[in-house]
């Protein structure tokens, strides 16, 4: 058999060479960015009140729980489980990784009902692409299989894979239930009452003994979190602090009296429906 010439040998090595620090330079380049972010210090259980979502609803399709007729959610919903910093700012992106749905297949049910998408827009995720809502949420370990995306990734080592990260969330989702406490309270879904902010919160000190944090819309109830150390015990929120919405995680968003709107959904028509009174900007 010919040799090859040292020549061809020299440049087929040096190739090898090159490939071979590409791939190393990307490793180390992935362990420098998960590690530029320090571990969290809390987490936000952020609720959405889907009667506020779903009323800026233009179109409707199958992945829009806003759009589930009277299947459609008339309760507090999951938004996520956000691993936060005390200063108010919070990690994101912690690892580069893929959501893999079978991972919690056996929650897909609870979560399909209780963690709905309320839109039918992809959520961008954390490598520039598109995905499910709940790779959006979802969790990945900085040492164990790589799962997931853009807020749960950074949730190491409290919650060490995927399915902990789904079940965690729901165990605090049903043990602390938020609409349930302010139904009892007497603040129930109404297109004609205002309730006083205060009392509100009130109804969750009283029942958690913890302050939550709200924002809101127009004066409607949006998003209302519910946080806890990291040993899932309560805690107090933040109060002043920016949320992972972009919507301020304060009661500074939300005036003396809010209301929790109700929302009749006309589900879907051929695919889609149209909702004519909201103007294009508002529409999801």
């Amino acid at each position: 058999m010919a040799s090859l010439p040292t020549q061809s040998i020299l440049s087929l090595q040096i190739l090898v060479l090159l490939i071979a620090s590409v791939c190393v330079s990307d490793s180390i380049g992935e362990l420098i960015e998960s590690r530029k972010q320090r571990e969290f210090d809390y987490f936000a259980l952020a609720l959405q009140w889907p009667g506020t979502y779903c009323r800026r609803t233009r179109h409707c399709c199958s992945s829009n729980a806003c759009c589930r007729g009277s299947n459609s959610p008339i309760e507090f919903t999951i938004h996520g489980l956000w691993p936060d910093y005390n200063d108010g700012s919070w990690p994101s992106c912690c690892t580069r990784s893929n959501f893999d749905i079978e991972k919690i297949s056996t929650m897909l049910d609870d979560i399909q009902k209780y963690w709905p998408s309320l839109s039918c827009g992809s959520p961008s995720t954390c490598h520039g692409g598109r995905g499910l809502f709940w790779a959006h949420e979802s969790y990945d370990s900085l040492l164990g299989p790589y799962i997931a995306e853009k807020h749960g990734t950074c949730s190491f080592p409290v919650v060490r894979d995927e399915y902990e990260y789904f079940f965690a969330t729901l165990n605090l989702y049903f043990k602390y239930n938020v609409t349930k406490v302010l139904s009892e309270a007497g603040y129930v879904p109404s297109n004609t009452e205002k309730y006083p902010l205060g009392g509100v919160i009130s109804a969750i000190q009283n029942a958690f003994h913890v302050t939550p944090s709200l924002s809101c819309s127009n004066g409607a109830v949006e998003e209302l979190q519910i946080c806890f150390y990291k040993d899932f015990k309560p805690r107090d929120c933040l109060i002043g602090s920016s949320s992972q919405t972009g919507v301020l995680s304060s009661t500074s968003s939300c005036p003396k009296y809010v209301s929790l709107p109700e929302y009749v959904s006309p589900g879907l028509k051929n695919g889609d429906a149209a909702f004519p009174w909201l103007p294009q900007h508002e529409a999801l």
